[in-house]
C-alpha cells in the first residue's frame, strides 16, 4: 500500500505538474466565504459554556488535575451534582 501524501504538502513548482484534484484533496482542504475560514467540526452549541474564574483551595485544583485531561468537565459535573442540576 503506499505512503499516504498530507494533502497540504506542495512540492511542485510549474502550474503545468499541479497535482490532481481529487476527492480526497477536497475533503481535506479548507474551505472559505470571502477572507473567512469556514471551520469543519462540532457545531457550536445553543448553550456554550462560559469562561470564568474562580478560586479553588489548592488540594481540590490538584485532584482533579491529577485525573487526566478532562479534569474541568469533572468539576463541572461535580458542581451539577451539588447543585442538583441535570447532566447535559
Amino acid at each position: 500500500m503506499a505512503k499516504k501524501k498530507n494533502a497540504s504538502v506542495s512540492t511542485w513548482v510549474d502550474p503545468d505538474d499541479a497535482p490532481e484534484l481529487t476527492r480526497e484533496w477536497f475533503e481535506t482542504a479548507d474551505f472559505y466565504e470571502g477572507d473567512r475560514l469556514i471551520r469543519r467540526g462540532r457545531p457550536k452549541s445553543e448553550k456554550p459554556k462560559q469562561p470564568t474564574s474562580i478560586r479553588l483551595d489548592a488540594d481540590v485544583l490538584d485532584y482533579y488535575r491529577a485525573t487526566g485531561p478532562g479534569w474541568q468537565s469533572r468539576i463541572n459535573q461535580a458542581l451539577r451534582e451539588a447543585a442538583g442540576l441535570q447532566k447535559r
